[in-house]
Formats: C-alpha cells, sequence, structure tokens
C-alpha cells in the first residue's frame, strides 16, 4: 500500500528529496550514536530506531530547516528515554559475560580512539553530549542548545568545561590528580 505523501500529486519528489536528505545524513548520525553511546552495535541499532522515528514524522519536518538537527533531536530523545528505561535493568548476565570474547584493536590508532572513548565516558553526560554536538557533529552553539533545549550560554559553558575535563583526563599534568582512564 502506498504511503500518504506518495498519493499526493507531487508528492513523490518530496519523498524522494527527504530520503535522500535523510540517507546522506546516516554517517553523521552513527558517529553521534557511537559517541553517546560507546558501544557499535548499540549505535546501530540507535540510528536504526532514528531513521525509522525519522521516516514516520517525516510530515512533521519544516523543509528549509535543518534536518540534522531534527534528526539529532530524536536520537537524542530516543537515547535519554532508553537511559531512563534501562536504569532499573540489569545490563548485561555474568555467566554471559564471562562466555564472551573481546578482540582488541592491535592498531595504534585505535588504541587512541579507545583511550579517547574511554575518556569521553568519563565525562558527565551533559558534558559529554556538548562535545559529541558542537566538536563532532559539527552544530553550531546554537544549534546545539536549541538540540538540548538549554540557553547557548549554558551549552558554551559545558562544552568549555568538558574540553577541559578531557584534557586533563587525556594530557594530566605531572603532580596533578590525574583521571584514570583504566
Amino acid at each position: 500500500m502506498p504511503d500518504r505523501q506518495s498519493r499526493a500529486p507531487g508528492a513523490a519528489p518530496v519523498a524522494d528529496a527527504f530520503r535522500s536528505d535523510l540517507l546522506a545524513l546516516l554517517p553523521h548520525m552513527r558517529a553521534f550514536a557511537r559517541g553517546l553511546c560507546g558501544r557499535p552495535e548499540q549505535a546501530d541499532d540507535l540510528v536504526q530506531e532514528t531513521v525509522m522515528r525519522a521516516w514516520t514524522a517525516r510530515d512533521s519536518f519544516t523543509p528549509g530547516t535543518s534536518m540534522k538537527a531534527w534528526t539529532f533531536t530524536i536520537m537524542r530523545n530516543h537515547f535519554l528515554n532508553d537511559l531512563r528505561k534501562n536504569r532499573r535493568q540489569t545490563q548485561l548476565d555474568p555467566e554471559v559475560a564471562e562466555t564472551t570474547l573481546i578482540a582488541r584493536a592491535t592498531q595504534e590508532e585505535g588504541v587512541h580512539i579507545n583511550d579517547l572513548q574511554r575518556a569521553l565516558d568519563k565525562l558527565p553526560d551533559e558534558r559529554r553530549e556538548a562535545l559529541l554536538l558542537v566538536g563532532a557533529g559539527g552544530f553550531s552553539y546554537e544549534e546545539a542548545a536549541n538540540i538540548c533545549g538549554v540557553p547557548i550560554g549554558t551549552m558554551k559553558s559545558r562544552v568549555a568545561r568538558g574540553r577541559s575535563q578531557l584534557y586533563a583526563i587525556l594530557e594530566p599534568e605531572e603532580g596533578s590528580p590525574a583521571y584514570s582512564i583504566a
């Protein structure tokens, strides 16, 4: 059965444009999701859910506005809702954990990326999210503030404090208390 948009005259180009714009954002969504989740398979699930929700809600998207900001807002809201829901659930069965094998990357770049991911995981959620939106996502402070629903000054503060804390974790000064990455 055709969807609502494809029945209206001239709707096919709109649906095609929406689809191509959404597909072009997949690498950006995946990068943001990996930063939020920390695990590639969980990030892939988050991206898939975001794409499904965006497609379902495509009629509510306002053409001419930032689809990237719109989809990142959907992703962020879904991620936060899952966090709230999963707080009361056990993450992993200990018996299953003993049988799970993890292969570490042997390349030096993989080590650096793992160090960065562990350092990001140590940041408070708000600061990590701000760094991912502004630093990795390429959003302006204003766009990131709109996505998170906070004033622009709050976003700037979160980014600045997040950068400082991330730097302290990755490059501790000699004689100062350092954050542990392990």
